[in-house]
């Protein structure tokens, strides 16, 4: 029990200091630059302390669960040597993670309605809908693609620069021929994919695997796969533009 306490004052203490910099930020600019009180200060601190006290727990939850489950659900797979299952679990924990994310709702609603007002789509609810659904499915699906993609590379041993490169040179040119009302909601598109689901699991999908296969190592071979998950919504939202 005291050993509990000690870890979770430990993680408080480091999530204090994690949000050390953003309140001297909010402080600084308030006070010393506008020259204006707080407005509902009690709220405020209330507000500050539930930020607080939820990312100690999120912190913990990883620690404790997300980062051991995914570790030993890689390293079944591949002691079991079925690549078929290890890429298909690979391409759903992806997709799964990312359909629901709640930045990518918000910025495909948004995108809807821009798109609606700009006489790009009709101006229907049914539309938009449509248009929004289309745009989520279509970052989930790259994001299981290039989970996939980056589990491959672990198994073959690929650099991973060379993907990283040839992916921003393809964005380069797909930037060049899509919409101009699209490229923007791509970019936007590989950010909302790195959420606070996603990017544990598949960090540890990744360095489980490195971990497990001989000839790997988890610090080279086990990171990257974020990379990947930022970079395939972009060309995949470019290419969705250029056809819708």
């Amino acid at each position: 029990m005291l050993a509990a306490l000690l870890g979770f004052l430990r993680l408080s203490l480091q999530s204090l200091r994690d949000l050390a910099p953003i309140i001297l930020v909010i402080l600084v600019f308030q006070v010393a630059i506008l020259q204006q009180p707080f407005p509902n200060l009690a709220e405020t601190l209330v507000g500050l302390a539930f930020v607080a006290l939820g990312l100690t727990l999120f912190i913990g939850g990883l620690d404790m669960g997300i980062f051991p489950l995914g570790e030993s659900m890689a390293e079944s797979f591949a002691r079991k040597g079925v690549l078929f299952w290890l890429l298909v679990f690979a391409f759903a924990l992806g997709f799964g993670t990312t359909v629901a994310e709640p930045a990518l709702i918000a910025v495909a609603d948004e995108a809807a309605r821009v798109a609606a007002d700009a006489g790009a789509i009709e101006e229907t609810d049914a539309a938009r809908e449509n248009y929004a659904f289309g745009l989520r499915l279509t970052v989930a699906l790259s994001v299981g693609f290039a989970v996939l993609l980056g589990v491959f590379r672990i198994l073959k041993g690929w650099p991973i620069q060379w993907f990283i490169i040839g992916g921003y040179i393809l964005v380069v040119v797909l930037t060049g021929f899509a919409p101009e009302e699209i490229v923007g909601v791509a970019y936007d598109s590989g950010g909302v994919t790195t959420s606070t689901v996603t990017v544990p699991l598949v960090t540890a999908l990744g360095i489980g695997l490195a971990t497990v296969l001989k000839g790997r190592n988890p610090m080279v071979d086990g990171f990257g796969l974020i990379a990947f998950a930022s970079l395939t919504p972009i060309i995949f939202v470019l290419v969705y533009g250029m056809v819708i």
